[in-house]
């Protein structure tokens, strides 16, 4: 099984790593909670093998569902996936107060030569308040926590570029500061940043190579790609590429992956008294948790607000719109993660090929023309 990105002009596909547990209903009988290196391990390079682009690695110190349930550590899997795959992107997710910038980039650095150039940060901005408030790190509003991630990337992306950097800023100064090795696979790792408030668009248009994108319905999505496509860019640095989060649910008829999303949205509402607990941890001027607002939905991230639930076809239609759009790379979620990620690859990831592969065949016969 290959990808539909490997037949040339489709979009990428990757999925959520498991790093803290199911993704869509935590007391789901069919996926009990899992969040361990094993597990993960064994997804991934499964993910690897049927095809998958990609594999996002959510940083968390604690668990955001509760605080005792298990949490897998993002950059230390990070470092052991890239040893373990030969393919597979990984993309491991980073809260700027946690790591000093030139701590964080020589990290990067190790896991890019360790992987062969397979690496990628996740920029996003921390929404979990005790995670940082218990460990005696100030959780400050959020334009400040951007202001703060904006300075910090700004140092990380010149040291991953190996060059001598200089910075006086309000958060950091670096006096001639060089990491070594720089460079070994291509300029530097590939950055992608998350959020969608103003601060974060303004953030991915001057510091991102991707943008993240919660999912969302497609007119939704759309707009906030024609946002970001009007502003400028950095002189030299390439056009801004999309990436959406999205929950799958695809089945033989739509009938069918209807009374599975109704299943979870059953157990999900299991988990109530869980959200309503978490409520206050959480910054209320997060866009994620106000669009997640708008409707019932399961999964994270904006999870089946996508739209991608209902027949394969009907579902590799949706993902071709979500292309023609703009969208790049569409980070998966799935449950039971591993049998849903299998249909999926069987099911859908042909007909998206074979739609990319008709759609490059039909622009050479225009050429011909």
């Amino acid at each position: 099984m290959t990808s539909a990105s490997s037949h040339g002009p489709g979009p990428r596909f990757g999925i959520w790593a498991l790093v803290h547990g199911s993704r869509a209903a935590l007391q789901d009988p069919d996926e009990p909670y899992d969040a361990s290196w094993r597990r993960n391990r064994a997804l991934v390079l499964e993910a690897e093998r049927l095809g998958f682009d990609s594999v996002l690695v959510a940083q968390h110190t604690v668990n955001p569902h509760d605080g005792e349930s298990a949490q897998l550590e993002a950059w230390t899997a990070a470092a052991a996936l890239a040893a373990l795959t030969s393919r597979i992107e990984i993309i491991a997710a980073i809260k700027p107060y946690l790591y000093h910038p030139a701590v964080l980039a020589k990290m990067a650095l190790g896991i890019e030569e360790i992987s062969g150039g397979r690496f990628a940060i996740n920029l996003v901005n921390a929404w979990n308040r005790p995670e940082l408030e218990r460990a005696g790190i100030p959780f400050a509003e959020h334009d400040a926590r951007y202001a703060y991630g904006r300075e910090w990337i700004e140092v990380v992306e010149s040291l991953l570029r190996g060059e001598r950097t200089r910075f006086a800023g309000e958060h950091f100064k670096l006096d001639d500061y060089r990491l070594s090795p720089a460079g070994l696979h291509r300029a530097r790792p590939r950055i992608y940043v998350g959020g969608e408030s103003e601060p974060a668009r303004a953030l991915v248009a001057d510091r991102g190579d991707t943008w993240f994108i919660n999912g969302q319905p497609l007119a939704d999505v759309q707009a906030l790609i024609a946002d970001l496509r009007r502003r400028e860019r950095p002189a030299g640095w390439a056009p801004l590429q999309f990436g959406l989060s999205a929950f799958v649910v695809a089945r033989e008829t739509d009938e069918e992956a209807r009374a599975e999303h109704a299943r979870l949205l059953a157990l999900a509402a299991l988990d109530a008294p869980l959200r309503a607990a978490n409520k206050p941890n959480i910054d209320p001027k997060a866009v994620m948790f106000q669009t997640a607002q708008k409707s019932p939905r399961v999964g994270s991230n904006g999870g089946t607000a996508a739209e991608l639930v209902g027949s394969y076809d009907s579902v590799a239609r949706r993902i071709e719109a979500f292309h023609a759009a703009g969208i790049e790379l569409f980070m998966l979620q799935f449950q039971p993660f591993e049998a849903e990620m299998r249909r999926f690859a069987d099911h859908v990831l042909p007909r998206v090929a074979g739609a990319a592969a008709r759609s490059l065949a039909a622009r050479a016969d225009a050429a011909r023309a």
